[in-house]
């Protein structure tokens, strides 16, 4: 057994304990402060840094409205650090609420409170911080001046060996988080590098009635392409079940070069744009610079978010040498949804909604016909939280979409562009496990998607074009998927067979932001 620590009239702690706490990191936390508590005129040393749970990089970025420990305490605190002395007035549940929100264990006698807070507030007013984590080897003359220093009664050592105790369980447990975050993030590497395994492998053997330790650490650093352009995220190869020879796609090499000389071509356009009066508002590339470097002849919108009584003033305003353009807004809901068509070419006839009351009430189709072909724009139903409207999506919005564009087809083909709002494969979504349930990846959708269009006679132009190649369109807010490219495909441009051979480019334009989604286009030869 190790030799029990007594520290103060109310600490006792033994060092197999101690070696247990660095495996939770909130108990090392409170590790932490009890030792500046119980020597707080005496600060711990060793040629190792001391390690931060704040610094510690998480495999997902936090929570919105979720404080980090060290948040909590730069803001909560800011005006307790020069009252230091007036922490023993505090009551026990006073107390306790300060150090958990602080992200400190709360746990003990009233005594031990104070001392915790105020080893905290010494080290906040000293621009230490409240969770340092010393996994150090301390030297055995430390350890036994904190003891000597503290308490009369202990007239024994720690010895160097019960210290390495301490330090293996912290190794172990840092190393199994490092392997566990490898594990679910994504790896930038080509396909002849190879991801690393780390591997910890502790032996412990009980020899003559002492523990003996012995660690064996064996860490192999992950490869890591240098070539890739961290600038351009899209082009890092991201998928939690990849196969054999699928890969990243990058439109300044997969792209073909533009068309020349007599060759006619019309390109078209499609951005969920995730609110149009937000998206003006940024100085960042938007729909009048889009217009300049893209020079499309028509531009799809889907989630324009407006109201009808704001239509006039976003047309007059938005892009010069686009006459044409045709809105439609959510009546039922307001600044929910809409769709709209602008074109430098006047359509020769402009229909907006399905035709059925049923499904025409969210502003959520514009069809525009022109000479060789009729153009949809959709911004297809979530199925929301919960999956509420999976069912309404499936047999009666997908359905009635499919009938109606297959109607047109009999008089011209048809191209229908827009946020599908599905992920038809697994190589279109960065987690494919993980989001069976999700709206936009459930099986339903997926199914009803290939029933009611790709078995219909609609081509998806972009897996046509690049069968092998993992290309997002959209990328959720909440943990910055764009920096690390955990995207889904959700936005296509599905054309009649009789005229997929005239697709000359389908492509995504993955560097414009202002929206969680991005841009996507074709070009159509004529």
């Amino acid at each position: 057994m190790l030799q029990v620590l007594k520290i103060g009239c109310c600490y006792s702690l033994s060092l197999r304990n101690i070696a247990v706490v660095s495996k939770n990191r909130e108990i090392e936390g409170l590790f932490s402060v009890k030792l500046r508590a119980m020597a707080p005129k005496r600060r711990l040393s060793s040629s190792s840094a001391a390690a931060k749970p704040s610094e510690v990089p998480s495999v997902e970025s936090s929570w919105p409205g979720k404080a980090t420990a060290k948040e909590s305490c730069e803001s909560g605190f800011e005006d307790d650090v020069d009252d230091i002395e007036s922490v023993t007035k505090m009551t026990v549940q006073q107390l306790r609420l300060k150090l958990r929100s602080a992200g400190i264990p709360a746990r003990g006698s009233k005594h031990e409170l104070v001392l915790a807070y105020k080893s905290f507030l010494n080290d906040t007013k000293n621009g230490n911080g409240s969770l340092e984590v010393e996994d150090q080897v301390y030297p055995e003359e430390k350890l036994s001046d904190i003891a000597e220093n503290t308490s009369k009664r202990n007239s024994k050592r720690v010895s160097t060996k019960d210290v390495l105790s301490i330090n293996v369980a912290s190794e172990v447990s840092q190393i199994k988080r490092t392997k566990k975050r490898v594990e679910q993030d994504p790896i930038d590497i080509k396909d002849e590098q190879q991801r690393k395994d780390q591997e910890l492998l502790v032996e412990s053997n009980v020899v003559g009635g002492k523990r003996k330790v012995q660690a064996k650490k064996k860490v192999i650093s992950e490869s890591v392409n240098l070539s890739v352009n961290h600038d351009e995220p899209w082009t890092i190869f991201a998928h939690k079940k990849p196969q054999d020879g699928w890969i990243a796609y990058n439109p300044k090499t997969m792209r073909p070069p533009p068309l020349t000389g007599s060759h006619k071509a019309l390109k078209l356009m499609s951005w969920n744009v995730n609110g149009l009066r937000g998206l003006l508002k940024l100085e960042s590339l938007c729909i009048k610079q889009l217009a300049q470097r893209e020079d499309f002849d028509v531009l799809c919108l889907q989630e324009t978010k407006l109201q009808e009584k704001d239509v006039q003033v976003i047309k007059e305003s938005l892009v010069d040498g686009y006459d044409n353009s045709f809105w439609t807004c959510s009546v039922s809901k307001l600044g929910y949804s809409g769709t709209a068509i602008i074109s430098r070419i006047k359509p020769l006839s402009v229909k907006y909604g399905l035709g059925i009351i049923d499904h025409d009430s969210e502003g959520r189709l514009v069809t525009v016909e022109f000479d060789d072909f009729y153009l949809l724009t959709a911004y297809v139903p979530n199925s929301g939280d919960g999956l509420r409207r999976l069912s309404y999506r499936t047999t009666q919005w997908d359905p009635s979409l499919s009938d109606y564009v297959k109607e047109l087809e009999k008089s011209k083909p048809v191209i229908l562009t827009g946020d599908l709002n599905c992920a038809h494969e697994e190589i279109d979504i960065y987690n494919p496990a993980g989001n069976k349930r999700s709206a936009g990846f459930t099986d339903e959708e997926r199914q009803s998607f290939e029933t009611n269009f790709l078995k219909r006679g609609f081509v998806d132009t972009f897996r046509k074009q690049h069968p092998g190649v993992v290309g997002y369109t959209y990328w959720g807010y909440r943990h910055g998927g764009r920096k690390t490219n955990k995207g889904w495909r959700l936005d296509y441009f599905l054309v009649s067979e009789s005229i997929a051979d005239k697709v000359y480019d389908s492509y995504i334009v993955p560097d414009v932001g202002g929206s969680d989604h991005c841009p996507i286009g074709l070009v159509l030869k004529l």
